[in-house]
Protein backbone atom coordinates (compact mmCIF):
# COMPACT_ATOMS: atom_id res chain seq x y z
CA UNK A 1 0.00 0.00 0.00
CA UNK A 2 1.17 3.69 -0.69
CA UNK A 3 2.56 5.64 2.17
CA UNK A 4 -0.25 8.04 1.32
CA UNK A 5 -2.67 5.81 1.20
CA UNK A 6 -1.57 4.23 4.78
CA UNK A 7 -1.69 7.87 6.13
CA UNK A 8 -4.65 8.95 4.45
CA UNK A 9 -7.04 5.54 6.38
CA UNK A 10 -5.10 5.93 9.66
CA UNK A 11 -6.15 9.58 9.94
CA UNK A 12 -9.42 9.07 8.89
CA UNK A 13 -9.93 6.19 11.14
CA UNK A 14 -8.70 7.91 14.33
CA UNK A 15 -10.71 10.99 13.77
CA UNK A 16 -14.00 9.01 13.18
CA UNK A 17 -13.19 6.71 15.89
CA UNK A 18 -12.66 9.94 18.74
CA UNK A 19 -16.17 11.32 16.91
CA UNK A 20 -14.26 14.52 15.74
CA UNK A 21 -15.25 16.04 12.60
CA UNK A 22 -12.76 17.53 9.88
CA UNK A 23 -13.34 21.30 10.87
CA UNK A 24 -12.69 20.23 14.46
CA UNK A 25 -9.15 18.53 13.38
CA UNK A 26 -8.58 21.78 11.89
CA UNK A 27 -9.10 23.97 14.80
CA UNK A 28 -7.65 22.03 17.36
CA UNK A 29 -3.96 20.95 14.79
CA UNK A 30 -3.92 24.40 13.23
CA UNK A 31 -3.86 22.62 9.57
CA UNK A 32 -6.61 23.88 7.09
CA UNK A 33 -9.79 21.39 6.71
CA UNK A 34 -9.04 21.47 2.79
CA UNK A 35 -4.98 19.37 3.93
CA UNK A 36 -6.58 17.15 5.99
CA UNK A 37 -9.39 16.44 3.39
CA UNK A 38 -6.68 15.90 0.31
CA UNK A 39 -4.88 13.67 3.44
CA UNK A 40 -7.48 11.58 4.24
CA UNK A 41 -8.49 10.85 0.87
CA UNK A 42 -5.08 9.43 -0.27
CA UNK A 43 -4.00 12.87 -2.82
CA UNK A 44 -1.21 13.96 -1.02
CA UNK A 45 1.32 13.02 1.53
CA UNK A 46 1.84 15.87 4.26
CA UNK A 47 4.85 17.24 5.27
CA UNK A 48 6.61 16.74 8.72
CA UNK A 49 5.52 19.81 10.08
CA UNK A 50 1.89 18.61 9.38
CA UNK A 51 1.92 15.59 10.79
CA UNK A 52 3.53 16.54 13.82
CA UNK A 53 0.44 18.95 14.26
CA UNK A 54 -1.85 16.09 13.37
CA UNK A 55 0.12 13.86 15.54
CA UNK A 56 0.00 15.84 18.65
CA UNK A 57 -4.00 16.04 18.95
CA UNK A 58 -4.42 12.60 19.06
CA UNK A 59 -1.17 11.85 21.41
CA UNK A 60 0.79 9.57 18.66
CA UNK A 61 3.85 10.17 17.40
CA UNK A 62 4.13 10.63 13.50
CA UNK A 63 5.07 7.09 12.74
CA UNK A 64 1.77 5.67 14.04
CA UNK A 65 -0.21 7.31 10.53
CA UNK A 66 3.05 6.04 8.68
CA UNK A 67 2.95 2.53 10.03
CA UNK A 68 1.32 -0.48 8.48
CA UNK A 69 -0.36 -2.42 11.65
CA UNK A 70 0.01 -5.58 10.22
CA UNK A 71 3.79 -5.18 8.98
CA UNK A 72 5.06 -3.82 12.21
CA UNK A 73 7.14 -4.59 14.61
CA UNK A 74 8.28 -4.25 18.28
CA UNK A 75 12.07 -4.79 17.49
CA UNK A 76 13.25 -3.90 13.97
CA UNK A 77 16.74 -4.96 12.87
CA UNK A 78 17.84 -3.23 9.27
CA UNK A 79 21.17 -3.48 7.22
CA UNK A 80 22.19 -0.98 4.89
CA UNK A 81 20.27 -0.55 1.49
CA UNK A 82 17.04 -2.34 3.05
CA UNK A 83 16.26 0.87 5.02
CA UNK A 84 12.73 2.05 4.31
CA UNK A 85 13.25 5.17 2.42
CA UNK A 86 10.93 7.68 4.08
CA UNK A 87 8.21 10.29 3.26
CA UNK A 88 10.45 12.71 4.15
CA UNK A 89 12.52 13.03 0.95
CA UNK A 90 11.89 16.30 -0.70
CA UNK A 91 13.18 19.68 -2.25
CA UNK A 92 15.88 19.81 0.21
CA UNK A 93 18.15 17.51 -2.12
CA UNK A 94 18.49 15.41 1.15
CA UNK A 95 18.43 11.17 0.83
CA UNK A 96 16.25 9.85 3.69
CA UNK A 97 16.19 6.28 5.48
CA UNK A 98 14.71 5.52 8.22
CA UNK A 99 16.19 3.38 11.55
CA UNK A 100 12.78 3.29 13.09
CA UNK A 101 10.12 2.34 10.28
CA UNK A 102 8.44 -0.84 10.90
CA UNK A 103 8.63 -0.42 15.03
CA UNK A 104 5.70 -0.16 16.06
CA UNK A 105 4.58 3.75 17.08
CA UNK A 106 7.66 4.75 18.74
CA UNK A 107 8.16 7.86 20.42
CA UNK A 108 10.77 9.02 18.61
CA UNK A 109 12.20 8.74 14.73
CA UNK A 110 15.79 8.28 13.45
CA UNK A 111 17.00 8.67 9.92
CA UNK A 112 20.43 8.01 8.40
CA UNK A 113 20.34 11.14 5.92
CA UNK A 114 22.53 12.31 3.15
CA UNK A 115 22.53 16.25 2.37
CA UNK A 116 23.71 16.58 -1.34
CA UNK A 117 26.45 19.23 -1.17
CA UNK A 118 24.77 22.37 -1.44
CA UNK A 119 21.46 21.10 -0.09
CA UNK A 120 19.42 23.55 2.35
CA UNK A 121 16.27 23.42 4.15
CA UNK A 122 15.82 26.54 2.64
CA UNK A 123 15.35 30.61 3.81
CA UNK A 124 12.56 29.88 6.20
CA UNK A 125 13.00 28.44 9.40
CA UNK A 126 11.04 25.67 10.52
CA UNK A 127 9.63 25.28 14.19
CA UNK A 128 8.07 21.85 15.51
CA UNK A 129 7.33 20.30 18.94
CA UNK A 130 9.72 18.02 20.45
CA UNK A 131 13.62 17.66 20.45
CA UNK A 132 16.00 16.84 17.82
CA UNK A 133 19.21 15.43 17.59
CA UNK A 134 21.92 15.50 15.15
CA UNK A 135 25.21 13.37 14.53
CA UNK A 136 27.10 14.62 11.71
CA UNK A 137 29.01 11.60 10.25
CA UNK A 138 31.24 13.01 7.47
CA UNK A 139 31.07 16.48 5.62
CA UNK A 140 29.93 20.07 7.32
CA UNK A 141 26.53 21.30 7.88
CA UNK A 142 25.70 25.44 9.45
CA UNK A 143 22.83 25.19 11.53
CA UNK A 144 20.86 28.18 13.05
CA UNK A 145 18.77 27.90 15.88
CA UNK A 146 17.06 31.09 16.24
CA UNK A 147 20.02 33.64 15.95
CA UNK A 148 23.13 31.46 16.18
CA UNK A 149 24.91 29.45 13.99
CA UNK A 150 26.73 26.10 14.43
CA UNK A 151 29.28 24.82 12.36
CA UNK A 152 29.11 20.94 12.56
CA UNK A 153 32.07 18.75 11.34
CA UNK A 154 32.55 15.48 11.59
CA UNK A 155 31.99 13.92 14.98
CA UNK A 156 29.70 17.01 16.01
CA UNK A 157 26.65 16.52 17.75
CA UNK A 158 24.03 19.00 18.27
CA UNK A 159 20.74 19.07 20.48
CA UNK A 160 17.82 21.75 20.41
CA UNK A 161 14.15 22.36 21.44
CA UNK A 162 12.75 22.05 17.91
CA UNK A 163 10.01 24.71 18.99
CA UNK A 164 12.95 27.27 18.49
CA UNK A 165 13.41 28.48 14.78
CA UNK A 166 15.87 26.65 12.77
CA UNK A 167 17.31 25.87 9.60
CA UNK A 168 20.44 23.96 7.88
CA UNK A 169 22.37 24.70 5.45
CA UNK A 170 25.10 21.90 3.53
CA UNK A 171 28.43 24.18 3.04
CA UNK A 172 30.86 21.78 2.35
CA UNK A 173 32.25 20.31 -0.59
CA UNK A 174 30.59 16.74 -0.75
CA UNK A 175 27.90 15.37 0.43
CA UNK A 176 27.00 15.61 4.25
CA UNK A 177 26.50 11.94 6.35
CA UNK A 178 24.00 12.74 9.30
CA UNK A 179 22.34 10.70 11.90
CA UNK A 180 18.87 12.90 12.51
CA UNK A 181 16.69 12.04 16.12
CA UNK A 182 13.44 13.74 16.46
CA UNK A 183 11.56 13.23 19.34
CA UNK A 184 7.70 14.08 18.93
CA UNK A 185 6.08 15.68 21.29
CA UNK A 186 3.23 14.10 23.00
CA UNK A 187 0.63 15.63 25.25
CA UNK A 188 0.72 14.31 28.97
Amino acid sequence: MQVKKIVGKKLKEIRLKQDMTIQILAEKSQVSSNMISRIERGLTIPSVEILMRLATVFDKSINYFVEDVSTSHEVVHTRPGERDKTVYDDEYNMHTESFTSGLRDPQFMSFYCTVQKGGSSGQQNMYHPGDELIYLLEGKLRMTIVDEVYNLEAGDSLCFKSHLPHRWDNVGDSDAKVIWTLSPFTII
